[in-house]
Protein backbone atom coordinates (compact mmCIF):
# COMPACT_ATOMS: atom_id res chain seq x y z
CA UNK A 1 0.00 0.00 0.00
CA UNK A 2 1.39 3.13 -0.72
CA UNK A 3 1.83 6.35 1.75
CA UNK A 4 -0.71 9.00 2.22
CA UNK A 5 0.00 12.15 0.60
CA UNK A 6 -1.52 15.19 1.20
CA UNK A 7 -2.16 17.56 -2.23
CA UNK A 8 -1.97 20.98 -1.28
CA UNK A 9 -2.74 24.60 -3.76
CA UNK A 10 0.67 25.93 -4.81
CA UNK A 11 1.54 29.18 -5.54
CA UNK A 12 -1.60 31.37 -7.35
CA UNK A 13 -0.12 34.99 -6.98
CA UNK A 14 -1.04 37.25 -4.76
CA UNK A 15 -4.32 36.62 -4.18
CA UNK A 16 -5.30 35.36 -0.63
CA UNK A 17 -7.94 33.29 -1.40
CA UNK A 18 -9.89 32.14 -4.94
CA UNK A 19 -13.00 30.53 -5.24
CA UNK A 20 -13.30 26.92 -6.59
CA UNK A 21 -15.67 26.37 -9.21
CA UNK A 22 -15.30 22.93 -10.64
CA UNK A 23 -14.11 19.34 -8.82
CA UNK A 24 -12.12 17.58 -11.27
CA UNK A 25 -11.66 14.61 -9.47
CA UNK A 26 -13.32 11.78 -7.55
CA UNK A 27 -13.19 9.64 -4.50
CA UNK A 28 -10.68 6.41 -6.26
CA UNK A 29 -9.97 8.20 -9.44
CA UNK A 30 -6.39 7.73 -10.59
CA UNK A 31 -4.44 10.30 -11.29
CA UNK A 32 -1.25 11.01 -12.72
CA UNK A 33 1.73 13.94 -11.84
CA UNK A 34 -0.03 17.35 -12.73
CA UNK A 35 -3.04 16.01 -13.61
CA UNK A 36 -5.88 19.08 -12.55
CA UNK A 37 -7.38 18.57 -9.70
CA UNK A 38 -9.98 21.72 -9.39
CA UNK A 39 -10.70 25.03 -11.17
CA UNK A 40 -10.22 28.41 -9.27
CA UNK A 41 -11.29 31.46 -10.55
CA UNK A 42 -10.28 35.26 -9.39
CA UNK A 43 -11.60 38.56 -10.63
CA UNK A 44 -10.56 38.36 -14.16
CA UNK A 45 -9.39 34.60 -14.56
CA UNK A 46 -9.59 31.07 -14.27
CA UNK A 47 -6.86 28.60 -13.86
CA UNK A 48 -6.42 24.89 -12.85
CA UNK A 49 -4.55 23.03 -9.96
CA UNK A 50 -2.65 20.38 -10.89
CA UNK A 51 -1.37 17.64 -8.66
CA UNK A 52 1.66 17.41 -7.12
CA UNK A 53 2.02 13.19 -7.05
CA UNK A 54 0.08 10.16 -9.05
CA UNK A 55 -1.53 8.04 -7.39
CA UNK A 56 -5.19 7.03 -5.94
CA UNK A 57 -7.64 9.78 -4.80
CA UNK A 58 -9.30 8.98 -1.08
CA UNK A 59 -10.57 12.07 -0.23
CA UNK A 60 -11.43 15.45 -1.44
CA UNK A 61 -11.24 17.69 1.27
CA UNK A 62 -13.30 20.75 -0.76
CA UNK A 63 -16.02 21.49 -2.98
CA UNK A 64 -17.38 23.85 -5.24
CA UNK A 65 -18.04 27.24 -3.27
CA UNK A 66 -15.28 26.80 -0.67
CA UNK A 67 -12.58 29.80 -1.03
CA UNK A 68 -9.03 28.30 -0.97
CA UNK A 69 -5.37 30.16 -0.63
CA UNK A 70 -1.76 28.93 -1.41
CA UNK A 71 -1.11 25.96 1.01
CA UNK A 72 -4.62 25.39 1.46
CA UNK A 73 -5.35 21.10 1.34
CA UNK A 74 -7.17 19.80 -1.90
CA UNK A 75 -7.26 16.38 -1.03
CA UNK A 76 -5.80 12.83 -0.15
CA UNK A 77 -4.27 10.77 -1.90
CA UNK A 78 -2.82 7.17 -1.66
CA UNK A 79 0.33 7.83 -3.85
CA UNK A 80 1.33 5.20 -6.52
CA UNK A 81 5.19 5.85 -5.29
CA UNK A 82 7.31 6.77 -2.43
CA UNK A 83 6.45 10.21 -0.82
CA UNK A 84 8.81 12.92 -0.18
CA UNK A 85 10.22 13.30 3.23
CA UNK A 86 7.99 16.84 3.17
CA UNK A 87 4.70 15.27 2.75
CA UNK A 88 2.80 14.76 6.04
CA UNK A 89 0.89 11.70 5.83
CA UNK A 90 -2.69 11.78 6.93
CA UNK A 91 -2.69 10.70 10.20
CA UNK A 92 -1.03 13.91 11.45
CA UNK A 93 -3.60 16.02 9.35
CA UNK A 94 -5.22 18.29 12.05
CA UNK A 95 -8.96 18.64 12.53
CA UNK A 96 -11.08 20.35 9.61
CA UNK A 97 -12.61 22.67 11.95
CA UNK A 98 -12.16 25.37 8.82
CA UNK A 99 -15.58 23.04 7.23
CA UNK A 100 -17.71 24.12 10.38
CA UNK A 101 -19.18 27.78 11.25
CA UNK A 102 -19.28 29.09 14.67
CA UNK A 103 -22.87 30.10 15.86
CA UNK A 104 -23.36 33.74 15.26
CA UNK A 105 -22.66 35.75 17.88
CA UNK A 106 -24.22 39.01 19.25
CA UNK A 107 -22.77 42.04 17.20
CA UNK A 108 -21.53 43.68 20.46
CA UNK A 109 -20.02 40.78 21.56
CA UNK A 110 -17.71 40.77 18.28
CA UNK A 111 -14.10 42.15 18.75
CA UNK A 112 -13.59 44.53 16.09
CA UNK A 113 -11.32 44.14 13.13
CA UNK A 114 -9.81 46.48 10.66
CA UNK A 115 -10.55 44.30 7.32
CA UNK A 116 -14.27 43.77 8.87
CA UNK A 117 -14.79 47.91 9.51
CA UNK A 118 -14.11 48.49 5.66
CA UNK A 119 -16.13 45.75 4.32
CA UNK A 120 -18.91 46.91 6.56
CA UNK A 121 -18.90 50.37 4.99
CA UNK A 122 -22.18 50.81 2.72
CA UNK A 123 -22.36 50.90 -0.96
CA UNK A 124 -22.21 54.18 -3.00
CA UNK A 125 -24.67 53.04 -5.08
CA UNK A 126 -27.34 51.63 -2.52
CA UNK A 127 -29.16 53.37 0.13
CA UNK A 128 -28.02 50.91 2.66
CA UNK A 129 -29.30 51.00 6.38
CA UNK A 130 -25.15 50.57 8.05
CA UNK A 131 -26.67 50.00 11.04
CA UNK A 132 -28.73 46.62 9.76
CA UNK A 133 -25.99 45.44 7.18
CA UNK A 134 -23.33 45.63 10.17
CA UNK A 135 -25.52 43.02 12.41
CA UNK A 136 -26.53 40.77 9.64
CA UNK A 137 -24.96 37.69 9.67
CA UNK A 138 -22.46 37.04 6.97
CA UNK A 139 -18.88 36.94 6.36
CA UNK A 140 -16.90 40.11 5.07
CA UNK A 141 -16.22 38.13 1.58
CA UNK A 142 -20.03 38.27 1.37
CA UNK A 143 -20.82 41.68 2.93
CA UNK A 144 -17.75 42.88 -0.11
CA UNK A 145 -19.73 41.04 -2.65
CA UNK A 146 -23.03 42.21 -1.51
CA UNK A 147 -21.81 46.13 -1.65
CA UNK A 148 -20.76 45.63 -5.25
CA UNK A 149 -24.19 44.89 -5.87
CA UNK A 150 -25.81 47.40 -3.76
CA UNK A 151 -27.73 44.83 -1.94
CA UNK A 152 -29.01 45.65 1.50
CA UNK A 153 -28.18 42.49 3.50
CA UNK A 154 -31.60 43.37 6.38
CA UNK A 155 -33.46 42.07 3.51
CA UNK A 156 -31.55 38.76 2.53
CA UNK A 157 -32.92 35.58 4.02
CA UNK A 158 -29.50 33.48 5.41
CA UNK A 159 -29.40 29.27 4.04
CA UNK A 160 -26.00 29.04 6.26
CA UNK A 161 -25.20 27.33 8.76
CA UNK A 162 -26.77 29.25 11.72
CA UNK A 163 -28.90 31.25 9.55
CA UNK A 164 -25.82 32.56 7.98
CA UNK A 165 -26.41 34.85 4.48
CA UNK A 166 -23.94 33.46 2.33
CA UNK A 167 -23.02 34.08 -1.88
CA UNK A 168 -25.68 31.76 -3.29
CA UNK A 169 -28.12 34.01 -1.28
CA UNK A 170 -27.71 37.00 -2.25
CA UNK A 171 -27.11 36.21 -6.27
CA UNK A 172 -30.97 34.41 -5.61
CA UNK A 173 -32.29 37.55 -4.22
CA UNK A 174 -30.78 39.65 -6.90
CA UNK A 175 -31.89 36.99 -9.72
CA UNK A 176 -35.49 37.49 -7.76
CA UNK A 177 -35.39 41.39 -8.03
CA UNK A 178 -34.36 41.22 -11.71
CA UNK A 179 -36.81 38.88 -12.71
CA UNK A 180 -39.79 40.32 -10.65
CA UNK A 181 -40.13 43.60 -12.62
CA UNK A 182 -36.32 45.06 -12.17
CA UNK A 183 -36.67 46.81 -8.58
CA UNK A 184 -33.14 48.15 -7.75
CA UNK A 185 -32.04 45.21 -5.67
CA UNK A 186 -31.79 47.38 -2.35
CA UNK A 187 -35.46 47.77 -2.69
CA UNK A 188 -36.10 51.00 -4.23
CA UNK A 189 -37.88 52.25 -7.33
CA UNK A 190 -38.42 49.62 -10.36
CA UNK A 191 -36.19 50.73 -13.13
CA UNK A 192 -38.92 49.98 -15.44
CA UNK A 193 -37.03 47.30 -17.35
CA UNK A 194 -39.39 44.26 -18.41
CA UNK A 195 -37.43 40.77 -17.75
CA UNK A 196 -36.09 39.34 -21.00
CA UNK A 197 -38.81 36.59 -22.23
CA UNK A 198 -37.36 32.96 -22.02
CA UNK A 199 -38.24 31.83 -25.73
CA UNK A 200 -37.99 28.25 -27.29
CA UNK A 201 -35.85 29.40 -30.92
CA UNK A 202 -35.79 25.51 -31.84
CA UNK A 203 -39.65 26.27 -33.30
CA UNK A 204 -37.94 28.30 -36.11
CA UNK A 205 -35.70 25.93 -36.84
CA UNK A 206 -32.57 23.48 -35.67
CA UNK A 207 -30.56 25.15 -32.87
CA UNK A 208 -27.97 24.06 -30.83
CA UNK A 209 -26.32 24.94 -27.16
CA UNK A 210 -22.74 26.33 -26.70
CA UNK A 211 -21.74 26.58 -22.59
CA UNK A 212 -20.10 30.17 -22.05
CA UNK A 213 -16.12 29.76 -21.42
CA UNK A 214 -15.95 30.28 -17.61
CA UNK A 215 -13.75 33.67 -18.96
CA UNK A 216 -16.81 34.76 -20.93
CA UNK A 217 -19.15 34.98 -17.52
CA UNK A 218 -16.80 36.71 -15.55
CA UNK A 219 -15.68 39.02 -18.61
CA UNK A 220 -20.02 39.55 -18.75
CA UNK A 221 -20.43 39.80 -15.32
CA UNK A 222 -17.91 42.51 -14.67
CA UNK A 223 -18.31 44.27 -17.75
CA UNK A 224 -22.14 44.57 -17.00
CA UNK A 225 -20.97 46.08 -13.65
CA UNK A 226 -18.97 48.62 -14.87
CA UNK A 227 -21.76 49.82 -17.33
CA UNK A 228 -24.53 49.81 -15.27
CA UNK A 229 -22.27 51.41 -12.45
CA UNK A 230 -19.99 53.84 -14.00
CA UNK A 231 -21.46 56.70 -15.97
CA UNK A 232 -19.40 56.61 -19.20
CA UNK A 233 -18.10 58.87 -21.57
CA UNK A 234 -16.39 58.87 -24.80
CA UNK A 235 -14.56 61.63 -26.52
CA UNK A 236 -13.44 60.52 -30.59
CA UNK A 237 -10.78 61.69 -31.90
CA UNK A 238 -8.08 60.36 -35.08
CA UNK A 239 -4.01 60.55 -34.73
CA UNK A 240 -1.89 61.31 -37.52
CA UNK A 241 0.55 58.52 -37.40
CA UNK A 242 1.88 58.91 -41.01
CA UNK A 243 5.44 59.51 -39.58
CA UNK A 244 5.32 57.27 -36.58
CA UNK A 245 4.48 53.89 -39.17
CA UNK A 246 7.20 54.70 -41.43
CA UNK A 247 9.35 55.27 -38.22
CA UNK A 248 7.54 51.88 -37.27
CA UNK A 249 8.60 49.59 -39.96
CA UNK A 250 12.06 51.18 -40.32
CA UNK A 251 12.59 49.41 -36.85
CA UNK A 252 11.27 46.45 -37.82
CA UNK A 253 14.00 45.93 -40.46
CA UNK A 254 17.09 47.12 -37.98
CA UNK A 255 15.65 44.49 -35.59
CA UNK A 256 14.47 41.30 -37.76
CA UNK A 257 17.53 39.47 -36.70
CA UNK A 258 17.16 39.87 -33.13
CA UNK A 259 13.42 38.75 -33.53
CA UNK A 260 11.48 41.87 -32.18
CA UNK A 261 8.70 43.30 -33.89
CA UNK A 262 7.32 46.27 -33.09
CA UNK A 263 3.47 47.22 -33.19
CA UNK A 264 1.90 50.34 -32.87
CA UNK A 265 0.39 49.92 -29.70
CA UNK A 266 3.98 49.91 -28.27
CA UNK A 267 4.23 53.63 -29.04
CA UNK A 268 0.40 54.14 -27.83
CA UNK A 269 1.17 52.81 -24.68
CA UNK A 270 4.39 55.44 -23.96
CA UNK A 271 1.89 58.06 -25.34
CA UNK A 272 -1.03 57.21 -22.82
CA UNK A 273 1.91 57.36 -20.10
CA UNK A 274 3.03 60.49 -20.58
CA UNK A 275 -0.57 61.27 -20.77
CA UNK A 276 -1.01 60.00 -17.32
CA UNK A 277 1.45 62.02 -15.93
CA UNK A 278 0.32 65.58 -17.57
CA UNK A 279 -3.09 64.49 -16.43
CA UNK A 280 -2.88 62.36 -13.25
CA UNK A 281 -6.62 62.32 -12.53
CA UNK A 282 -7.07 59.68 -15.25
CA UNK A 283 -4.16 57.62 -13.41
CA UNK A 284 -6.81 57.39 -9.94
CA UNK A 285 -9.22 55.27 -8.62
CA UNK A 286 -12.46 56.19 -7.23
CA UNK A 287 -12.66 55.21 -3.25
CA UNK A 288 -15.64 52.78 -2.73
CA UNK A 289 -17.30 55.42 -0.72
CA UNK A 290 -17.24 57.87 -3.27
CA UNK A 291 -15.33 60.55 -1.22
CA UNK A 292 -12.01 60.28 -2.43
CA UNK A 293 -9.44 59.91 -5.51
CA UNK A 294 -6.67 57.13 -4.61
CA UNK A 295 -3.71 58.95 -6.73
CA UNK A 296 -1.54 56.70 -8.46
CA UNK A 297 2.20 57.42 -8.99
CA UNK A 298 2.80 54.28 -10.76
CA UNK A 299 1.74 53.91 -14.82
CA UNK A 300 0.83 50.20 -15.71
CA UNK A 301 -1.03 49.81 -18.64
CA UNK A 302 -3.59 47.05 -18.74
CA UNK A 303 -4.24 45.71 -22.91
CA UNK A 304 -7.37 43.42 -23.73
CA UNK A 305 -5.94 40.94 -25.28
CA UNK A 306 -8.74 38.18 -27.69
CA UNK A 307 -7.96 34.62 -26.47
CA UNK A 308 -9.87 31.99 -27.91
CA UNK A 309 -11.80 31.36 -24.31
CA UNK A 310 -12.48 35.50 -24.08
CA UNK A 311 -11.07 38.33 -23.20
CA UNK A 312 -8.22 39.03 -20.68
CA UNK A 313 -6.58 42.02 -19.50
CA UNK A 314 -3.03 41.77 -18.52
CA UNK A 315 -0.69 44.56 -17.29
CA UNK A 316 2.59 45.79 -18.33
CA UNK A 317 3.99 47.88 -15.22
CA UNK A 318 6.04 50.43 -15.58
CA UNK A 319 5.51 51.54 -18.67
CA UNK A 320 6.92 55.35 -18.75
CA UNK A 321 10.12 53.63 -17.45
CA UNK A 322 10.73 50.92 -20.31
CA UNK A 323 12.22 52.02 -23.98
CA UNK A 324 9.93 51.03 -26.71
CA UNK A 325 12.15 47.82 -27.36
CA UNK A 326 11.49 46.79 -23.99
CA UNK A 327 7.75 47.01 -24.15
CA UNK A 328 7.67 45.41 -27.61
CA UNK A 329 9.30 41.88 -25.84
CA UNK A 330 7.06 42.06 -23.27
CA UNK A 331 3.76 42.95 -25.48
CA UNK A 332 4.70 39.72 -27.23
CA UNK A 333 5.61 37.53 -24.19
CA UNK A 334 1.80 38.37 -22.43
CA UNK A 335 -0.19 37.34 -25.33
CA UNK A 336 1.07 34.39 -25.58
CA UNK A 337 0.80 33.94 -22.45
CA UNK A 338 -2.48 34.89 -22.28
CA UNK A 339 -3.32 32.56 -25.22
CA UNK A 340 -1.52 29.59 -23.50
CA UNK A 341 -3.86 30.45 -20.16
CA UNK A 342 -0.45 31.28 -18.45
CA UNK A 343 -1.46 34.23 -17.19
CA UNK A 344 -1.61 34.60 -13.08
CA UNK A 345 -4.03 36.63 -10.92
CA UNK A 346 -1.15 39.36 -10.19
CA UNK A 347 -0.63 39.91 -14.17
CA UNK A 348 -3.68 41.15 -14.04
CA UNK A 349 -3.84 43.52 -11.41
CA UNK A 350 -2.53 46.89 -10.36
CA UNK A 351 -3.38 48.74 -14.14
CA UNK A 352 -3.53 52.49 -13.91
CA UNK A 353 -5.44 52.86 -17.42
CA UNK A 354 -6.51 50.08 -19.90
CA UNK A 355 -5.97 49.90 -23.95
CA UNK A 356 -8.26 48.02 -26.37
CA UNK A 357 -6.86 47.75 -29.70
CA UNK A 358 -8.66 46.50 -32.34
CA UNK A 359 -6.83 48.11 -35.21
CA UNK A 360 -5.07 44.81 -36.79
CA UNK A 361 -8.93 43.68 -36.96
CA UNK A 362 -10.73 46.24 -38.36
CA UNK A 363 -13.65 49.06 -37.81
CA UNK A 364 -13.66 52.69 -38.14
CA UNK A 365 -15.05 53.59 -33.65
CA UNK A 366 -16.73 51.85 -30.99
CA UNK A 367 -17.28 52.93 -27.39
CA UNK A 368 -14.69 50.61 -24.74
CA UNK A 369 -16.08 50.05 -21.16
CA UNK A 370 -14.04 51.13 -18.83
CA UNK A 371 -12.30 48.47 -16.66
CA UNK A 372 -13.27 49.06 -12.84
CA UNK A 373 -11.92 50.83 -10.73
CA UNK A 374 -9.60 52.15 -13.24
CA UNK A 375 -11.22 55.71 -14.67
CA UNK A 376 -10.59 55.40 -18.19
CA UNK A 377 -9.87 53.30 -20.78
CA UNK A 378 -8.69 54.16 -24.54
CA UNK A 379 -9.81 52.29 -28.00
CA UNK A 380 -7.90 52.26 -30.59
CA UNK A 381 -9.42 51.36 -34.39
CA UNK A 382 -7.98 50.45 -37.76
CA UNK A 383 -6.13 53.49 -39.20
CA UNK A 384 -6.51 54.34 -43.01
CA UNK A 385 -5.48 56.51 -45.61
CA UNK A 386 -7.27 60.32 -45.36
CA UNK A 387 -7.04 63.20 -47.47
CA UNK A 388 -6.13 66.26 -44.74
CA UNK A 389 -6.21 69.80 -45.21
CA UNK A 390 -3.05 71.24 -44.48
CA UNK A 391 -4.15 74.78 -44.88
CA UNK A 392 -3.58 74.67 -49.37
CA UNK A 393 -3.62 71.32 -49.97
CA UNK A 394 -5.12 67.85 -49.42
CA UNK A 395 -2.64 65.37 -47.98
CA UNK A 396 -2.49 61.81 -47.89
CA UNK A 397 -2.32 61.26 -44.13
CA UNK A 398 -2.41 57.67 -42.22
CA UNK A 399 -4.99 58.35 -39.44
CA UNK A 400 -5.90 56.27 -36.20
CA UNK A 401 -9.24 56.44 -34.68
CA UNK A 402 -8.80 56.59 -31.00
CA UNK A 403 -12.09 56.33 -28.52
CA UNK A 404 -11.55 57.39 -24.77
CA UNK A 405 -14.12 56.22 -22.88
CA UNK A 406 -13.91 57.71 -19.18
CA UNK A 407 -16.08 57.47 -15.47
CA UNK A 408 -17.23 61.64 -15.57
CA UNK A 409 -17.62 61.14 -12.38
CA UNK A 410 -13.97 61.93 -11.86
CA UNK A 411 -13.21 63.52 -14.96
CA UNK A 412 -14.83 66.22 -16.36
CA UNK A 413 -15.46 66.13 -20.15
CA UNK A 414 -12.84 69.26 -21.22
CA UNK A 415 -9.82 66.73 -19.28
CA UNK A 416 -10.92 63.85 -21.55
CA UNK A 417 -10.91 66.17 -25.08
CA UNK A 418 -7.86 67.29 -23.39
CA UNK A 419 -5.98 64.37 -22.95
CA UNK A 420 -6.82 62.33 -26.04
CA UNK A 421 -5.79 65.22 -27.89
CA UNK A 422 -2.59 65.13 -26.28
CA UNK A 423 -2.10 61.38 -27.31
CA UNK A 424 -2.23 62.34 -31.09
CA UNK A 425 -0.41 64.79 -30.83
CA UNK A 426 2.48 62.84 -29.15
CA UNK A 427 1.63 59.95 -31.62
CA UNK A 428 1.77 62.47 -34.65
CA UNK A 429 5.84 63.26 -34.01
CA UNK A 430 7.28 60.18 -31.95
CA UNK A 431 10.27 62.63 -30.98
CA UNK A 432 7.92 64.04 -28.54
CA UNK A 433 7.77 60.38 -26.74
CA UNK A 434 11.57 60.97 -25.79
CA UNK A 435 10.46 64.22 -23.40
Amino acid sequence: MGEMVKVKVPDIGDFDEVEIIEVLVSVGDQIAEEDSLITVESDKATMEIPSSHAGTVKEIKVKVGDKIAEGGLVLVLEASGAATASEVPVAAEAPKEEKSEPAAAPAEAAKPVPAIQIENKPSPTAHIDPVSFKNAHASPAVRKFARELGVDLSKVGGSGRSARIVKEDIQAFVKKVMTSGGASVNGGAALGVEPMPEIDFSQFGEVEIKALSKINKLTGKFLHRNWVTIPHITQFDEADITSLEAFRKQLNKEYEKEGVKFTMLSFIMKAVAAGLKKYPRFNSSLEPSGENLIMKNYFNIGVAVDTPDGLVVPVVRDVDTKSIVDISKELREISIKARDKKLKPSDMQGGSMSISSLGGIGGTKFTPIVNAPEVAILGVSKAEMKPVWNGSDFEPKLMCPLSLSYDHRVIDGADGARFVTYVSHLLADARRLLL
